[in-house]
């Protein structure tokens, strides 16, 4: 029979998560109990595998509400079985017995695929203490508890720590005209400025009050101070401590063994040398930036101006109006485009689902159905405007990881897109972000768990988004979609120049990016102890990499949402980069929708999942091994060029 979607509630959400999310955790907890009590080798791998379906399934449900349902009592609750799943897994990767069992697996009997998921599975225990003596057991299981709370804690702080900037009505001045509309005066002739995208990108690209944006940038960029100092302290000494007590170095060698790069030394070599091979071409975008706010009187270009001027830039000297580009991204039509673009390019169909049918935790939540050649592949959802309370970035979510005859994958796209004209750059996050959910549909179809979605190794997950952000900038793809109010397609001659704009300030975001990748890993590596040292510390990082000065009463730190997640792995945003224009140079730039490099594409990366390692599959799909001359060649290219 075809498999069913998962059934969401009407309303008793509490309810649903309650069966959902505990019931699968106490399903695990039965299968493990099997697991152990299985005479056959094979069989057990089996167990295994149900077991972490379940806890998958767990972890899953809680991690997304957690994140989008709008009732505070439910995302207490999720939390609070989050921190359940996490108790559990915990317990059993600690648990000698359950490793035994399956340390004494055959792997003769097993099959390549089930051999790759035996190893992995030993790895993990074995980095999560299992074999090392009961003391070392005992507070690695309190450590994990401790990081539990802390990563809940940061990513709180953050997500509920939203602020306003009150400045004058006048600082609107530069605006889109929906902007102003959205935004009206108080009695006093005041407008408020929210920390959401929506709000501070528009304002510090458009709003020509100096004053004003310097004020929107500092609460911006003050998001979650100073109550996540202490958290993050605590966070980097506790993953320290675990890593440790594991025989590592420090927690970045912990962190990076899983990864494509291997060391902790290595992510500090990647940044240094992306940094070095960007900053004649940073240089040189901050020089063209600082050459025209000279002319404003400002000689300092800082978090609160740099936006402002490279559209200042782009408009003047390349006739790119942000503006007047807006006009032609429609939130409705790029919406429908995206599907129409990535449905021809990959060969599927998306079917609009009821909401009596789907119900879900939102209204603003829309759901589809993926379809190819008729056969249902899974599911999505899509939920793509703020609200309070919501996660304010944007990711996606699983909400059912796909194994092969047992359950539809189910993603969730988790944004905050405003709900008529959009930015270009909003467009392109679009694109990149439905790349991971559509990894996360196309490799849901095996049958170890361990597979499913994207499943890599995270240094690679954003390679696959980071390449369908291309299609976001062909004037042949955007044409199908991006039309004025008029139904005017947007002109090839504009989007040529919107391009030839972008590289405007490519190397000057290198640089930008290896301030974050640095900061995530020297934190780390260093781990400063409160607001002063971890302040210092950013600062100093600032001057070493970035091209684009702070503002001095900034704690970017700790509303750094990334430092929970990628912990000190943020330089894999630029590792990924590096492989992604190797990928996207199999294309013809002058025909997106060729079919045989896409299916090949879609077949050989993305639908492999976690089944191979990341370099084979991209040499399955080059046909050689990956290198960074794309990458090289992209960076040196001059703008205009």
């Amino acid at each position: 029979m075809p498999l069913e979607p998962v059934a969401l509630p009407s309303d008793d959400w509490a309810g649903w998560l309650e069966e959902r999310a505990r019931g699968e955790l106490r399903l695990a907890g039965t299968q493990v109990g099997a697991l152990t009590e299985a005479a056959d080798d094979a069989v057990a791998l089996e167990v295994w595998n149900d077991a972490m379906i379940a806890l998958g399934n767990a972890f899953a449900a809680c991690s997304l509400l957690s994140s989008v349902h709008p009732d505070a009592g439910v995302v207490e609750l999720a939390e609070q079985v989050e921190v359940e799943a996490r108790s559990f897994s915990t317990d059993l990767f600690l648990d000698a017995e359950v490793f035994a069992r399956l340390d004494a697996i055959d792997p003769a009997v097993l099959d390549d695929d089930g051999r790759r998921v035996l190893e992995d599975a030993l790895r993990d225990f074995r980095r999560s203490g299992v074999d090392r003596d009961e003391d070392v057991r005992e507070r690695v299981r309190a450590l994990d508890q401790r990081l539990t709370d802390l990563e809940q804690a940061f990513s709180r702080h953050i997500r509920d720590g939203r602020r306003t900037t009150t400045v004058p009505a006048s600082a609107l001045d530069g605006l889109p005209e929906d902007f102003v509309a959205d935004h009206p005066a108080d009695d006093a002739g005041r407008v408020t400025i929210s920390t959401e995208y929506p709000d501070v990108h528009p304002f510090l690209a458009f709003s020509r009050d100096a004053e004003a944006r310097h004020a929107v940038a500092a609460t911006y960029y003050d998001l979650a101070h100073p109550a996540n100092d202490p958290v993050l302290s605590d966070l980097l000494a506790t993953r320290h401590e675990k890593a440790t007590l594991l025989g590592y170095a420090g927690f970045p060698d912990y962190d990076a063994e899983t990864k494509m790069i291997g060391t902790g030394a290595a992510i500090a070599e990647f940044v240094d040398r992306v940094a070095a091979e960007s900053l004649e071409a940073g240089e040189r975008d901050v020089a063209v930036l600082r050459e025209r706010a000279a002319q404003d009187g400002v000689e300092r270009i800082d978090i609160s101006n740099s936006r402002y001027y490279a559209e200042t830039v782009r408009r003047e000297q390349y006739d790119v109006d942000a503006q007047q580009v807006r006009r032609y991204f429609d939130f409705a039509k790029v919406h429908d485009g995206l599907l129409a673009v990535t449905g021809r390019l990959f060969g599927l169909e998306y079917v609009a689902v009821e909401r009596s049918e789907a119900r879900t935790w939102h209204e603003d939540v829309s759901t589809y159905d993926v379809l190819a050649d008729g056969e249902r592949l899974g599911r999505i959802h899509l939920d793509l405007h703020p609200r309070e309370r919501k996660y304010n970035h944007a990711a996606q979510f699983d909400l059912v990881p796909g194994v092969a005859g047992r359950q539809l994958p189910e993603g969730v796209l988790v944004c905050n897109f405003p709900r008529g004209l959009m930015d270009h750059d909003d467009v392109v996050t679009l694109f990149h972000e439905f790349g991971h959910l559509l990894h996360h549909v196309l490799a849901g179809r095996h049958t170890w768990v361990r597979f499913s979605g994207v499943a890599t190794e995270w240094d690679f997950v954003e390679a696959p988004s980071q390449m369908l952000e291309e299609w976001a900038w062909s004037a042949d793809v955007l044409r199908t979609f991006a039309t004025d109010a008029d139904g005017e397609p947007v002109p090839t001659a504009l989007v040529e120049a919107m391009r030839a704009a972008d590289e405007l300030g490519k190397g000057m975001q290198a640089r930008t990016q290896m301030f974050y990748a640095a900061l995530s890993y020297r934190l780390h590596e260093e781990r400063p102890t409160g607001e002063d040292q971890l302040t210092a510390r950013m600062f100093e990082l600032y001057d070493a990499y970035s091209l684009v000065a702070p503002i001095p009463e900034s704690h970017f730190y700790a509303g750094f949402g990334h430092l929970s997640g990628y912990k000190s792995a943020y330089y894999t945003y630029m590792w990924s980069l590096v492989i992604a224009k190797d990928m996207f140079s199999a294309f013809d730039e002058d025909d997106l929708f060729a079919p045989e490099v896409a299916q090949r594409y879609r077949d050989r990366v993305l639908v492999p999942g976690g089944s191979k390692d990341a370099a084979d599959l991209v040499e399955d799909f080059l046909g050689r091994p990956y290198d960074t001359e794309a990458f090289s060649a992209w960076l040196s290219r001059r703008p205009g060029a």
